[in-house]
């Protein structure tokens, strides 16, 4: 279709679209993704640099070989794979989100209390955070926990209802990060809306915000910028006036909805607005205690630092996002998923810059720290098979080892 090679990338995904019938809307919606998104790539204004958005783009159009997309014919071939990235545990999850009860009646048998289920929620929390195989560890113990929340909101009433909502609403948030990059869209957007509503129906600013700070992820990653800042920033609006008088943990939320949204908007490039609400969640920060850390979106100092590398990577200032890096110690932050995430962010950075030798130790370490984390990240796996298919030619097999730990389509071929 290119022989010359002289057609952008977005160009070709417009003939490529064209010539199979399809709308820009039709096409967005196949791949996730909002019909601005797929505009900005066909017209230029936004560069496809998400390996696992290429393949869903491929998928779409049929194609056989990334290559039609990317333009990149003087390499290996780019299969294009069947399916989406899959967990053995994502059966069991669908499972109990949608085999929900239709039947009002209060179940059998007694009541769940709802103080040792937020206990539960809470010791799932924490074993999202450390555990090296979080979603197989954590995915296995969601299907009972989504039942017995949703069995004590049907049987309880009063305050101990509204607790049970507040601990309902926090297996959905869990739920949501177990299962991203995985569920289908429907499962997401489904979970989403249960965290929401349940908060809601609690009457809880926290929950809330902690539920909006969710749903915001789900937002950002399906790409509706606009909409996942405004979410955040009602949610902090609605928090705010309870901050003076309410737990740390209050705080907390708000501070990591400051974080999310300067990530959103540094993703847009705007540059001044992204650090003015890294500022803000910076200041959150210095407020509360120095070891503090929030139990579900790990807000605290580590965190607050960890987004500095993470607004300047996606910024594309590779050169702070590396000076930001070297100044922070990764073992002061108690999510391993976390610190996975922060070589990544890292790997992203010296990528921006061509160090390819770079950017394959520090996913290595990424792995070593969470494999699931980075098996199931979009932005590690596009690091990885950016790495398989261009680091030095004495780097390739250590490149291919990698990819191939992670699951990459393209390490294989």
């Amino acid at each position: 279709m290119d022989p010359s090679g002289e057609l952008s990338t977005g160009e070709r995904i417009r003939m490529l679209r064209e010539s199979r019938g399809l709308t820009r809307e039709a096409l967005a919606q196949m791949c996730g993704r909002g019909v601005d998104w797929l505009k900005k790539i066909e017209t230029g204004e936004r560069n496809l640099t998400s390996h696992t958005l290429l393949v869903k783009l491929g998928a779409a159009l049929q194609l056989s070989d990334l290559s039609a997309i990317t333009g990149q014919t003087d390499g290996p071939a780019q299969p294009v794979p069947t399916g989406r990235l899959t967990h053995p545990g994502l059966p069991d999850v669908w499972a109990a989100v949608m085999n929900r009860p239709l039947s009002l009646a209060t179940p059998a048998g007694r009541p769940i209390d709802p103080a040792v289920l937020q206990g539960r929620v809470d010791q799932s929390w924490r074993l999202w955070h450390t555990s090296e195989h979080n979603r197989s560890e954590v995915g296995a113990l969601l299907p009972d926990l989504i039942r017995d929340g949703e069995a004590a909101v049907r049987a309880l009433d009063g305050e101990q209802r509204r607790a049970a909502l507040v601990a309902l609403s926090d297996i959905y948030r869990l739920t949501g990060q177990a299962t991203a990059y995985v569920a289908p869209a429907e499962l997401a957007w489904v979970v989403a809306d249960r965290a929401l509503s349940s908060a809601q129906e609690a009457d809880r600013p926290d929950a809330i915000a902690a539920a909006a700070w969710n749903l915001g992820n789900i937002l950002r990653e399906t790409s509706y910028p606009e909409e996942a800042l405004r979410v955040v920033t009602e949610a902090a609006d609605l928090i705010r006036p309870h901050l003076d008088d309410s737990p740390d943990d209050w705080r907390g939320v708000y501070g990591a909805l400051q974080l999310h949204a300067a990530v959103t908007v540094a993703r847009d490039g705007r540059e001044g607005d992204a650090w003015r609400y890294w500022d803000k969640g910076d200041q959150v920060a210095k407020s509360l205690p120095a070891n503090y850390v929030h139990p579900s979106t790990v807000f605290g100092r580590a965190n607050v630092d960890f987004h500095a590398v993470s607004v300047a990577t996606d910024l594309r200032k590779s050169a702070r996002a590396i000076g930001l890096a070297d100044n922070i110690d990764p073992d002061v932050m108690p999510s391993v998923e976390r610190r996975a995430r922060l070589w990544v962010e890292v790997a992203r950075g010296h990528l921006q810059r061509g160090d390819r030798t770079a950017a394959l130790h520090v996913m290595k370490m990424a792995y070593e720290i969470g494999a699931e984390t980075v098996a199931y990240t979009p932005s590690a796996r596009s690091v990885a098979a950016d790495l398989w298919r261009h680091a030095p030619r004495a780097m390739r097999p250590e490149a291919s080892r990698l990819a191939e730990a992670i699951g990459v389509p393209t390490a294989v071929g």
